[in-house]
Parts: C-alpha cells; structure tokens; sequence
C-alpha cells in the first residue's frame, strides 16, 4: 500500500479514498437525504408515495417543446430584430451568462408578482439550486458570516449552504411560517457571539416542507426587521401560484422598497422540472466596481461567479420556457391553471382522507394523528404517535407499501423525529386515499 500526499491510496491498483480526505459536506446526512428517498423508492416501485415533491405530469406534451422553441425563434426575429444568423448563434452557441430570458422574465414578475424590476438585475440560472450557490457564496467571506433559516427548512438549501460552508443558524417556525420574533432574538445571539447574520432564507408561500405561509402583516414585518436588523432576505417562491383559495398575498420582493430582498424564482413546478432553468433577482447596489464591464448591481457579482460555474444556462432550455412565456402573455399563473386545479383538489383529498382515517378518539385513549391545514402547494406535514427516522420509512414501504419523508431531513441541527412530510402532487385523489389507508395501517401496527 503506497500513501500519497492527496489523502489517497492505491490499493491493488486501484485509488481509493478515505471519505475524511474529501470535503466535510459529503459527511452531512444532508447531501445524502435525495439519494435515499430515490433508493428506497427503486425497490420499493408498487408502494403509494408521498414522498417525491415533482409537479404533476399529465398534461406534458413532447410536441410542445418544439412548438415552443419555434416561437421563441420567431420573438428574437420580430421582437428582438435578430437575423437568422444571429438566432442561430444565440440558441447553438455559448450565451450571454445573465442569460437569454431577462426581458421577458421581467414582463413576467410584473405580470404575476406586480414587481418591477429591470432586466440588468436578472440572471437566468441552471435552476434554482445554482441561484442560491451563487448567493451564497457571494454572502460567505469569513469565518463569522451565517445565514438564518427556519426550522425545517428545504433541504436544497441546507445542501447548498454545507457545500459553501456557510453554517445555517436555525429560527423557530410558528403557525404562519417563519417566527419573526425569534428571528430578531437569534440574529442578536449571533452578534454576541461575533457572528455576522448576512441574510435569512424564507419561503413565504406553501414552503417545503412545512406547507406554512405568512400573512401579510408577518411579511411587512419581516421586511422591517431586515431593514432595522441590516440584513439581507432570500426569497425562495416556488409555489405561490398553487394556492387553494384563489387568492394571492403579495411576495416579499413585491413589497421591498429598500431593496433588502434578493428573490429566487424557478420554472421547475410552473414549467417542467428538466428545463432546470431558474433565476434571481438581485437589485442590491455594489459600490467600488472597477474595470470595464463592471455593473452597478449585486446581479452583475453573481454573473461573474455564474461565469466560473457553469458559464451559461442552457440555450435551448431557455428557449423552450421563454416560449411557453410567450404563448400564455407571460404569465405562468395563466400557464398552470389546469396543474394549480389539481392540486387544490389533491390537497382536498389530502385533508379529507387524514379526517377520514385518523379520527380523533372519543375518550383520548390512543396517541393522536396529527396534521397540519396549508392554504394550497403541495406538502402537508403529518405527527405521529412514533418516530418516523428511514428506518420506518423502510419498515413502512416493505410491509405497508406507502411511502413519506421523515422531517429529520429538513432540520441542520436535529428536530422532526416523529413528524413525516406528505407530498401529494403526482397522485390521484384515489391513489391519496389507498395511501392515507396504508399509513393508517401503519399507525396501528406501531401503536398496537
């Protein structure tokens, strides 16, 4: 056995490496929660699953793409004036790494979030996962810098924040979502503790895996906190367009005027998840830019760093959205009407089937079922009476044949060991009910 210098060994020929000679994030059950739903979910087909948190597929069409590319061809040459020759470069070449989308992703903020912003402070991302990468390594310059997040919070980000070793202090979560109080109280301790609170991390709409939003006079008085508390808040908004009632509170972003919140969008649950195009917003003014090319925006840093990443977001993938912009005026409100109907009836049955099967006991006998009432998305989150770590998910999809996600997942320093999340935007209401059966099933087996 020879020993190098890299932490690695040869072994019969073969490099192998110790798991401790790799960075400390491949180490953190965080990075290895998808990899083990997707596993058990593999040898386990037939099982009902709540688990898998993908936008309804039904009404996907292969021909659409093409359709969909075409029109995209024909705005940059009426629209946008190019020649043949140039739309045959902007879709096969290299592109500009803020991205092909930016105007008509500003027709659609205004369009569905009433927000104005300028196209200078767009970047069209490789999804949203690359967006908060990217702002967050931007926020990560020493040792005292921490990100605020409520407890749980979605696991992607977590992800992201170990791979930027940017530690994640955790904020309680109440009823509507992210505890404002608590959020003053830990940003304070950080100080104390010479830590510097960069930004805060928020889903105000249906947030996975919690399904919680926040009310509007929550949001007024987050941003004010920021503000007073001087730092920055990430609004992550993947769902708000699935509400079940109709009505829309205004995002974050919409309502910043001093602009305090950088906003991540993403087409994966409004489009289709393999278009892996996001974006963000940053309009945050950078002093001290030097050089040409240099920009006036917090957008402009995070196209550097995007350019170092992956250089550009796919050409053809953003073709393809920007043509399903165009077809439905640029708005994916308008875009997702028949999938935002589906959920509303899937998260219904959802409820009633929870009602249904888990009825609370007349004399309180028993351990209770409990559950939580979002006002739309695509997750509910369910108590119980036992802890729900992978080894029941496994004891679960073996002998019941339903599957979940343990909460634990969605935790950075522990929490959620015996609530489980319910994901129900692939299923049929009748599939709903099957499954809602089979936990029940379970229930009983564990509490018997």
């Amino acid at each position: 056995m020879i020993t190098h210098s890299t932490g690695a060994t040869a072994v019969s020929g073969v490099t192998t490496f110790r798991l401790d000679d790799l960075h400390a994030s491949l180490s953190d059950p965080v990075l290895g929660s998808m990899t083990l739903l997707n596993e058990i979910a593999g040898r386990f087909p037939q099982a009902v699953s709540f688990a898998a948190g993908r936008p309804f597929e039904e009404f996907y069409d292969p021909s659409r793409l093409h359709r969909d590319l075409e029109r995209f061809c024909t705005y940059l040459e009426v629209e946008r004036g190019h020649t043949p020759e140039q739309v045959r470069t902007a879709l096969f070449q290299y592109g500009h790494t803020k991205g092909l989308l930016t105007d008509l992703l500003v027709r659609h903020l205004a369009v569905d979030e009433g927000m104005g912003v300028l196209p200078e402070s767009v970047v069209v991302t490789t999804g949203c996962q690359e967006a908060m990468i990217l702002i967050l390594r931007a926020l990560r310059t020493g040792p005292e810098d921490v990100i605020l997040a409520p407890a749980p919070t979605y696991v992607g980000f977590l992800g992201a924040a170990r791979l930027m070793e940017m530690p994640v202090l955790p904020v309680a979560e109440g009823a509507g979502g992210i505890d404002v109080d608590d959020l003053v109280t830990q940003v304070r301790r950080a100080r104390e503790r010479g830590l510097r609170p960069r930004a805060c991390y928020v889903v105000p709409d249906f947030a996975n895996p919690s399904g919680l939003s926040m009310s509007l006079a929550d949001r007024e008085r987050l941003l004010d906190v920021a503000e007073r508390e001087e730092f920055l808040l990430i609004e992550d908004n993947p769902y708000s367009l699935f509400n079940a009632d109709g009505r829309r509170l205004p995002s974050l972003k919409s309502l910043d005027t001093t602009r305090r919140v950088v906003y991540v969008g993403s087409f994966a649950k409004t489009a289709f998840p393999g278009a892996r195009v996001g974006y963000l917003v940053a309009d945050q003014i950078v002093a001290g830019g030097q050089g040409p090319g240099e920009g006036q925006f917090l957008a402009d840093q995070l196209a550097k760093l995007k350019s170092m990443l992956t250089l550009n977001t796919s050409t053809i993938s953003q073709a393809v959205i920007g043509g399903t912009l165009l077809a439905n005026d640029c708005s994916m409100a308008r875009a997702t009407e028949r999938e935002a109907g589906v959920y509303r009836d899937n998260l219904a049955a959802v409820l009633a089937g929870l009602d249904r099967h888990f009825p609370a006991p007349s004399d309180g006998s028993i351990p209770q079922v409990t559950w939580n009432v979002p006002g739309g998305g695509m997750f509910v989150v369910v108590t119980l009476p036992f802890e729900a770590e992978d080894m029941m998910l496994e004891y679960s999809a073996s002998r019941f044949g339903v599957l979940w996600t343990p909460m634990r997942h969605f935790y950075s320093d522990g929490g959620g060991a015996h609530r489980i999340r319910l994901s129900f935007s692939v299923l049929t209401p009748a599939l709903i009910d099957e499954g809602l059966a089979r936990l029940s099933a379970l229930v009983r087996d564990r509490t018997a």
